[in-house]
């Protein structure tokens, strides 16, 4: 049988355990019921195991690091992403690692541990500048500002909000450029 006049049914009995568990864990996460989430994530992530299918590990663990997250279990969060981390660096899965990496860098800032997620954002700025990624810049540097303000560092904070300003200016956005500006006024007075 070709895949075209295979049945909804058939392509069921033809998924995993594993998989079947994984999409159950979507379902129940688009429905806020994490705890049903954690346990057919975490049965996903057992029967991937089994099928030595690295990415549907990756996957799972990435997925529960996102519950853990939630319920701000912040070292069974890390845990689980460090897991999902580990698979996406080794298979050269860019996107994942760079994904895990800004929720690592939120998990940081929840803790606030400001430092640490300063560095970690300023990482992730670097990655957006080689992508020549404006926007993930913007956005980057606005969250480094929100967390100079809650280290009480103003200054730092203004610095972030100029930089802005002037990534809007060079792309010829003056009333964002201006905004930024009079946020860092504002925040030096």
């Amino acid at each position: 049988m070709n895949k075209e006049t295979t049945t909804s049914s058939d392509q069921e009995e033809e998924k995993s355990q594993a998989r079947l568990d994984y999409e159950k864990g979507q379902g129940f996460m688009a429905n806020e019921d994490l705890s049903q989430a954690a346990n057919a994530f975490h049965n996903a992530f057992l029967g991937f195991q089994e099928e030595k299918n690295q990415h549907g590990i990756a996957n799972a663990a990435d997925k529960l690091g996102d519950i853990c997250r939630e319920r701000q279990e912040y070292d069974k969060a890390l845990s689980h992403y460090n897991t999902a981390y580990k698979i996406c660096k080794t298979d050269f899965d860019q996107d994942s690692v760079f994904s895990i990496v800004k929720k690592r860098a939120a998990i940081a800032r929840e803790m606030k541990e400001y430092d640490k997620a300063v560095e970690q954002y300023l990482d992730i700025l670097d990655e957006y500048n080689g992508q020549i990624n404006p926007q993930g810049s913007v956005d980057t540097l606005e969250t480094i500002a929100e967390i100079y303000l809650e280290m009480g560092d103003k200054a730092k904070a203004a610095d972030a909000y100029r930089v802005i300003a002037s990534i809007h200016k060079n792309f010829k956005h003056p009333n964002f450029a201006d905004r930024f500006l009079k946020k860092a006024k504002e925040i030096e007075a």
